[in-house]
């Protein structure tokens, strides 16, 4: 049976979706910044959402393909963390499910005995997921939970005591800074057990020109997936952007192992954002940071995982060594 639960513990689910003065105060402090920014979890709204799944089926989106690829390759490996009896197996962010599905599909033939619960802060797509899943894999034990999983996990220690494998796919830790990323990893590390395990995505350091094609598409699908979050200011945020007045580009930091995207302003222009009462000027030349997609080197994973309470048990990788599933355990 699949359901829909919200955490008792987080003080920042408001509403299904995400309270609209919480965007406005994040769109205040972004558009107020020396360096202009909007955080990169505001491109999900639908529309954003149905971008970006466009994104991933593109020719040079090279990083959903091989993810698929390390897990499919190394089921046997994955399946083995939930053989030692009833397991929680508790994804973080798990879009429409499908990678994780194609996984649950091989642990049902291994007739593995395991919880499933989905993490989000989307009320909707959550509801979404488990109307698939309860068609699915009717007789799967299935939790929706609606909450905020970067800042909100006390809800691990309190309702899921079994043994838990925790996923965090997509390379979604690569859209964190140095300091969110050590926030994220300890709080998940203070909320876990001994013994407990989890598997996090990682997108390797590679040819510079790859990762620059991957993030600027000849499709110009990655800069309408940019220009989207400008749409939903005007429409949420009863805002004025002149989304032709704006390019996206993805610039490629080799010495941080950054990509960078930015929306830059073609000319000098006033924006005015009614839901805040102010308007907002800007050079032309002058950009918006909307997201980092960082690249790692398996020193860098590893020193992550030591420095906040991990032991690295292994790495899978996809065929090409483009991506990386790497498994820590909580010591």
């Amino acid at each position: 049976m699949a359901q829909v639960i919200y955490s008792q513990d987080s003080d920042d689910v408001i509403s299904p979706d995400i309270d609209t003065e919480i965007f406005a105060k994040d769109v205040m402090a972004g558009l107020s910044a020396k360096q202009k920014y909007i955080p990169a979890s505001y491109h999900y709204d639908a529309e954003g959402s149905r971008l970006f799944n466009k994104i991933t089926e593109l020719p040079e989106y090279y990083l959903t393909r091989c993810e698929a690829d390390a897990l499919k390759r190394n089921k046997d490996r994955i399946a083995d963390l939930l053989t030692d009896g009833t397991a929680n197996l508790i994804e973080l962010g798990p879009a429409d499910g499908s990678k994780t599905g194609a996984l649950m599909d091989y642990f049902h033939e291994l007739k593995l005995d395991f919880h499933y619960v989905a993490v989000d802060i989307s009320h909707t797509a959550l509801e979404q997921l488990a109307n698939h899943y309860q068609s699915v894999f009717p007789d799967q034990s299935v939790d929706c939970l609606v909450a905020n999983y970067v800042t909100d996990l006390k809800w691990l220690k309190k309702r899921y005591h079994q043994k838990n494998l925790v996923l965090f796919l997509g390379s979604s830790i690569g859209n964190f800074n140095a300091a969110q990323t050590k926030a994220f990893l300890q709080n998940l590390r203070q909320n876990l057990k001994s013994g407990d395990m989890v598997m996090i995505g990682f997108d390797l350091a590679k040819e510079p020109e790859l990762i620059r094609q991957a993030y600027n598409d000849s499709e110009n699908v990655t800069a309408e997936f940019n220009y989207n979050v400008l749409r939903r200011i005007n429409r949420e945020l009863d805002a004025d952007f002149d989304v032709t007045g704006f390019r996206f580009e993805g610039i490629y930091d080799t010495d941080d192992n950054v990509m960078r995207s930015y929306l830059i302003s073609l000319k000098e222009q006033e924006v005015y954002v009614g839901a805040l009462e102010r308007s907002f000027g800007f050079l032309i030349g002058e950009s918006i940071h909307t997201e980092d997609s960082r690249k790692y080197r398996e020193s860098d994973i590893e020193e992550l995982a030591v420095n906040n309470g991990f032991a690295v048990d292994c790495h899978l990788y996809d065929s090409r060594r483009y991506f990386v599933d790497s498994i820590w355990e909580v010591f």
